[in-house]
């Protein structure tokens, strides 16, 4: 097993995860079942380095409502 460090926020969901990320430029990601805002140059580092996690995204639904969907990385 491999360990990576990486410089984070943690935040107990994923909708305080996202409205972090949207005031801040960071990008919010879900990883090992906790959800965390990272600047965009960690993001890329863990992912070249073949970390598994997804990130949150918002989605606005046809009906005008908001859903949190998760995009997988590696």
């Amino acid at each position: 097993m491999k360990t990576i460090t990486f410089k984070a926020i943690e935040f107990p969901s994923a909708f305080a995860a996202l409205q972090h990320a949207e005031a801040t430029g960071g990008s919010a990601i879900l990883l090992d079942a906790r959800n965390f805002v990272l600047a965009t140059d960690e993001v890329d580092r863990i992912a070249a380095a073949g970390v598994e996690f997804a990130h949150l995204v918002d989605h606005e639904m046809p009906d005008g409502e908001y859903r949190i969907m998760t995009i997988p990385v590696n």
